[in-house]
């Protein structure tokens, strides 16, 4: 049985990984950053605490009841995150620097806490709920894109930099999977893009608001948080994890096509999708 920190518990794939994993015996910590979410968790029968990867003080009582309680934690599982639709130059900096402050900064702040944790003990496992979009980046997700290309850069450094301290780093490229990450997405769209005054404006209500507002999950290969969980559970039970896992064809044929094609045929590619 492991101790498992898991963030962004609300729904999706957090909130299916929690309860796989506690089915399967293992002593699961998940957290979300709004009470009502955690009430909701402990309702389900979850161990529950209000973890917000944006407010560093959430993050420190989290991890000091957990070591007080259970002495040890051998896995966290960052998957709190959002997506912030719009073109590039639709931006503004402290938009931008918000998606950072969940996507990057918090998760790095949760990280390099466990770390230390991890390193006392000798062993652990660090899950990063990265994306697809952390290999190719699609038009109007440029502030999601950037954060998880930015935290692959992290990943990937980290993996040598843990060589021999039998602390695994894995890397999640999900691809589309059926959450509410698409409903979350729109809010933060109409909150913080002016549409009315942006050059893509025919583009938005046309297309990018339709998208958005749709109830049906009629994207090639999606899949269902259940069925991406089972790929949390893998690395949890596993002696020596991948450091890298794809879940959905999507994953795979895109990272395929980022490898053997050049730039200018990628984005072409890229740009009908």
């Amino acid at each position: 049985m492991s101790n498992i920190l898991i963030t962004g518990c609300s729904s999706g794939i957090g909130l299916e990984s929690a309860k796989l994993l506690q089915q399967q015996g293992h002593n699961v910590i998940a957290t979300a950053r709004q009470q009502s979410d955690v009430e909701h968790l402990t309702h389900l029968g979850l161990e529950s605490f209000l973890l917000d990867v944006t407010c560093y003080e959430t993050i420190n009582n989290t991890l000091q009841t957990i070591l007080s309680k259970y002495k040890t934690l051998d896995v966290v599982f960052n998957n709190a995150g959002f997506g912030q639709p719009g073109a590039v130059e639709d931006i503004s900096v402290d938009v931008l620097k918000y998606q950072f402050e969940t996507n990057v900064f918090g998760t790095h702040y949760l990280t390099s806490e466990a770390l230390k944790i991890m390193r006392k003990q000798g062993y652990g496992k660090i899950i990063q709920h990265s994306s697809v979009l952390g290999i190719i980046s699609l038009k109007f997700r440029g502030a999601y894109n950037a954060s998880k290309y930015a935290l692959e850069g992290l990943n990937d450094t980290l993996r040598q930099e843990l060589m021999g301290s039998n602390i695994y780093i894995s890397t999640l490229n999900t691809g589309p999977v059926m959450s509410h990450f698409r409903k979350n997405a729109l809010k933060n769209f109409q909150k913080n893009i002016n549409i009315e005054a942006s050059v893509f404006k025919e583009v938005y209500n046309k297309e990018l608001k339709e998208r958005l507002q749709s109830n049906k999950e009629n994207t090639p290969f999606t899949i269902t948080s259940q069925e991406a969980a089972k790929t949390v559970l893998k690395i949890v039970e596993s002696k020596k994890p991948k450091p890298r896992y794809y879940i959905t064809k999507a994953t795979y044929i895109l990272g395929f096509a980022k490898r053997i094609l050049s730039t200018s045929l990628l984005d072409r590619l890229l740009n009908k999708i």
